[in-house]
């Protein structure tokens, strides 16, 4: 258990908007920061962090806390192992007491596999510099391959020995279960035996965005046909290929840096590059680019561009990626490589500056690599030249911006030789296909997308009772602790001003009324802001933003953050606003007369249904003189509420 004072300590030290960078490309947006969700797929920016209150709010999916609900949503690390990120972000030691084996075995299995890809990759790394066979073997093969110390250590590279259980004998002999090794993927439990996955390889592990390992990748050392030369771990619960890219944990603040992302094919590719200075570069690892390899990208920078080594059948194989991140709304650029080169050896062979002027200079978009690659095997066949050109249309249509469609479509009449009135209908014959055939899925509802809390989605009916609630909750949380001044008389009828804290004025006025909210969560926050007046505790904002309770949390956030910002310029062309600080004491004196004039509504028609079915006349003129008291009451409620909209 993490100490309370440290808890304290890691809140005070962690800067929102320097986590949330972390993962997010963030703007500056007025006092806030905007950037794409990085828990939803968007293209317009709607994920919203406000440095001065420690808050992020996305209004496309409602996701939204501090930092610490950021980390454990993000990486999805229990709230123990948010905060020992965080202190470790902010080299804050975290005193706790050493985990029994009950509480190792009660860990949940994610975190479980977690724990394993750690130890095996110390294990792999311990093999590597301290054995014989480690040192003559792996590291003599990555010194070969060029890599020095610098980079095997901080691409925590490894070495499994030639033995069929090394790494897992030593793994049950430290107590991790059988079950789980198998499920982790490394090792492979067949017929009552069970044997390493990467038995007689070097290794490559594999980061998440937060510097975990994931999974493994794994190169044979000897020569044998019936082996693969690259072995990856399987899925499992914390390995899913196709939303991991090898590299973007150690190149994701270059990749901001640089806005733009080198896309190459292998592990070394990557590392040799790195060393070489071209930081901003992750790899595909050898699988086909998914979408969510390019979601991944998309969170860092909108420009990619592709290096390759020249290989034709590669190059082929690629264009359903760059069809894929032109469909994502990303701009992708390619560079071929000079033969018998590739983004390693190439790498190996020049200096930084060298390697930056080659990508620059030889970076084509892509539809002049298109053509470059296809006119070759089109010649002067009409046929050909015409499924070509289909082809890089397809391509084009498949562009989400209509003014990047525009300018491709120019660039293609040019380069092709081909009218452009041609190309523009030719892309809009796709464009209406693809537009019926979407529309012929299943639209997903809203609520399956985000469904909201009870109280969230109310805030917008402005007609209602339980806007009403909400905005007296909104005032609470907000502004509870200001103060407005009132007039009021004294016993003599002489008009003075006084002043009172927002929570006390809304407190009192409608505890003497004895009045309920009918939303339970609005009553909830007002019985705690009412026990601590009691109590003569002050409840700020950030309380609320850091409750306890998760609903009340993001009830506080929801209030705290607005989608919409006044221009800072707005003074320049003389445009005069107030801002509803200014407008308080007028809204909180109008909510608190309109939740009394609703339920002094209630109680009235209440009243006049009882009247339709009462016993004796006496009953009736007690409900009479009741009615009457209230529609006197209701009649000084509006007249007091005509004032205030007025005033």
């Amino acid at each position: 258990m993490i100490p309370k004072h440290t808890i304290d300590q890691i809140f005070d030290a962690t800067l929102l908007e320097d986590v949330v960078g972390d993962f997010v490309v963030l703007k500056k947006r007025g006092a806030n920061l905007l950037g794409n969700c990085p828990f939803h797929n968007e293209k317009t920016p709607s994920f919203t962090v406000s440095p001065a209150k420690g808050i992020y709010k996305c209004f496309g999916c409602g996701k939204a806390g501090n930092a610490v609900n950021f980390i454990m949503e993000h990486e999805h690390y229990t709230y123990p192992e948010a905060l020992k990120y965080l202190a470790k972000k902010y080299n804050i030691e975290v005193e706790e007491t050493q985990e029994s084996e009950e509480q190792k075995q009660a860990e949940n299995e994610k975190e479980s596999l977690f724990l394993i890809t750690t130890f095996a990759a110390n294990y792999y790394k311990q093999q590597l510099h301290e054995t014989q066979l480690g040192r003559s073997i792996g590291l003599s093969y990555f010194y070969e391959r060029g890599f020095t110390d610098e980079s095997i250590k901080k691409f925590e590279l490894g070495y499994n020995p030639d033995s069929w259980d090394a790494f897992t004998a030593v793994a049950l002999e430290k107590g991790y279960q059988l079950e789980l090794l198998e499920k982790s993927g490394l090792t492979i439990v067949k017929d009552q035996k069970h044997f390493d996955r990467f038995k007689g390889r070097v290794m490559f592990p594999i980061h998440n965005l937060s510097g975990r390992v994931l999974g493994f990748g794994g190169r044979i050392m000897k020569a044998d046909p019936k082996s693969a030369k690259y072995v990856n771990s399987p899925e499992s619960e914390i390995y899913h290929k196709s939303n991991v890219l090898y590299g973007i944990f150690f190149g994701k603040k270059s990749i901001i840096e640089k806005d733009n992302c080198f896309l190459v094919e292998g592990y070394t590719d990557v590392i040799s590059l790195h060393q070489a200075g071209v930081e901003n570069v992750v790899a595909s690892s050898g699988t086909s680019l998914t979408e969510g390899q390019i979601r991944l990208i998309s969170r860092y920078t909108k420009n990619i561009t592709i290096l390759y080594d020249g290989d034709s059948a590669g190059i082929k194989a690629s264009f359903r990626g760059i069809d894929m991140i032109l469909k994502e709304g990303l701009n992708v650029r390619v560079v071929l490589f000079p033969d018998g080169d590739d983004p390693d050896s190439f790498a190996r062979k020049n200096n930084k500056e060298s390697i930056i002027e080659y990508i620059s200079t030889n970076a084509k978009d892509f539809i002049r690599f298109k053509t470059d690659v296809l006119i070759k095997e089109v010649g002067n066949d009409p046929i050909k030249r015409a499924e070509l050109i289909k082809d890089i249309v397809v391509s084009i249509a498949g562009i989400p911006d209509h003014i990047k469609r525009s300018i491709y479509i120019k660039e293609c009449s040019n380069l092709l030789e081909v009218p452009e009135n041609a190309l523009i209908n030719e892309t809009n014959k796709i464009l209406r296909k693809n537009f019926s055939q979407s529309t012929n899925q299943d639209i997903p509802k809203v609520e399956e997308a985000y469904t909201p809390l009870d109280s969230e989605e109310k805030l917008i009916e402005h007609n209602t009772i339980e806007h009403w609630e909400s905005e007296i909750i909104r005032y609470l949380m907000l502004y509870g602790n200001n103060s407005i001044k009132l007039d009021a008389e004294d016993e003599e009828g002489k008009p003075y001003i006084y002043e009172q804290e927002i929570s006390e004025y809304i407190i009192s006025e409608l505890s003497n009324d004895q009045i309920k909210f009918d939303d339970s969560l609005f009553q909830l926050v007002y019985d705690e802001f009412q026990e601590a007046k009691q109590n003569g505790r002050i409840l700020s904002e950030q309380y609320f933003i850091n409750h306890t309770n998760d609903k009340i949390k993001n009830l506080a956030i929801t209030y705290s953050t607005n989608k919409y910002q006044v221009s800072e310029n707005w003074h320049k062309f003389s445009i005069i606003y107030q801002s509803e600080v200014e407008l308080i004491k007028m809204a909180v004196i109008n909510a608190v007369y309109v939740i009394k004039l609703n339920k002094i509504n209630e109680l009235i028609n209440s009243l006049r249904k009882e009247l339709k079915d009462i016993p004796n006349d006496d009953d009736t003129l007690i409900i009479l003189s009741q009615l009457d008291k209230y529609q006197k009451v209701r009649e000084v409620l509006t007249k007091r509420l005509s004032w205030v909209v007025m005033r």
